[in-house]
C-alpha cells in the first residue's frame, strides 16, 4: 500500500473509519486497520484524577499547539516497538502542512515533557500517539487536548485502541457499527481547529475543566 497511499487517500480512509499502520519502523509496508472494537475517549467524560488535577495546577507547565509537530511525531516513534515508519511519518507531515494533522506539546520551562498528535477531520479527532518524558507528561497533554477539542465543538476523539493508560482517563471500546454511527455524526460538524489557542498555561486549562465538569 506504500506506493499508492497519498495524503488524500489517507483522509478518505479516516473518513471511512479505517487507519494505516506498519508492522515496525523498518518495514516500509503499510496496511489498513479496521478494529471490531474501536477505542474512543468521550470528550464529556474525561477522568481527571485528583493527582493529575494537582499536577496541572501546580506544575508551572505551559502548552503549545503545532509548535513542534515533527518533534512530537519523532518522540512518539522513539519507543522500542512502533508502527510509525518513514512513509507514515512523511504522510503525517503532508497532512500537517495541509492543516489536517496537529500536535499539542507540554512544556516545563524550555523542555518538552509530553505531547500528543493526531488528525482532525470534521468534528472528529483521530488521536495517533502520545509520549511522555516526565511524570504525567502524556496525561497532561491529553487532558489539555480533550478540553480544547470539547470547547471547540468537536464530537469524537478516536483513540483507535484502548490501553490501561487510556481506560484510566475514561477511554472505552465501542463496537464497529456504533463507532461508524458516531463518526458519521462527527463528520457532519465543522469546528475550526485553527481557532484553538496556540499557547496557554496548563493551570488555566485545568481551571476551565473544573468549571465545566
Amino acid at each position: 500500500m506504500t506506493d499508492v497511499l497519498t495524503p488524500e487517500l489517507l483522509l478518505r480512509g479516516y473518513a471511512n473509519g479505517i487507519f494505516p499502520m506498519a508492522e515496525t519502523r523498518d518495514d516500509d509496508t503499510l496496511f489498513w486497520v479496521d478494529p471490531h472494537l474501536r477505542g474512543i475517549l468521550p470528550l464529556d467524560d474525561f477522568h481527571l484524577s485528583r493527582s493529575l488535577r494537582r499536577r496541572m495546577r501546580t506544575g508551572g507547565l505551559g502548552m503549545t499547539i503545532n509548535s513542534r509537530f515533527d518533534a512530537v511525531v519523532a518522540a512518539c516513534a522513539e519507543r522500542d516497538e512502533t508502527w510509525i515508519n518513514a512513509p507514515l511519518f512523511r504522510l503525517y507531515q503532508s497532512l500537517h502542512e495541509a492543516g489536517h494533522a496537529h500536535s499539542l506539546e507540554v512544556w516545563a520551562g524550555d523542555r518538552m515533557i509530553g505531547g500528543v498528535f493526531g488528525v482532525a477531520l470534521g468534528g472528529a479527532f483521530f488521536g495517533e500517539s502520545m509520549f511522555s518524558r516526565a511524570t504525567d507528561g502524556s496525561k497532561v497533554a491529553l487532558a489539555c487536548l480533550v478540553e480544547l477539542l470539547r470547547g471547540a465543538g468537536f464530537e469524537l476523539f478516536d483513540t483507535q485502541f484502548t490501553t490501561p493508560h487510556l481506560i484510566s482517563l475514561g477511554g472505552r471500546e465501542v463496537p464497529r457499527h456504533t463507532y461508524q454511527e458516531m463518526l458519521s455524526s462527527a463528520l457532519e460538524k465543522d469546528p475550526d481547529f485553527s481557532k484553538l489557542p496556540r499557547k496557554a498555561q496548563v493551570q488555566d486549562i485545568v481551571q476551565r475543566m473544573t468549571q465545566t465538569s
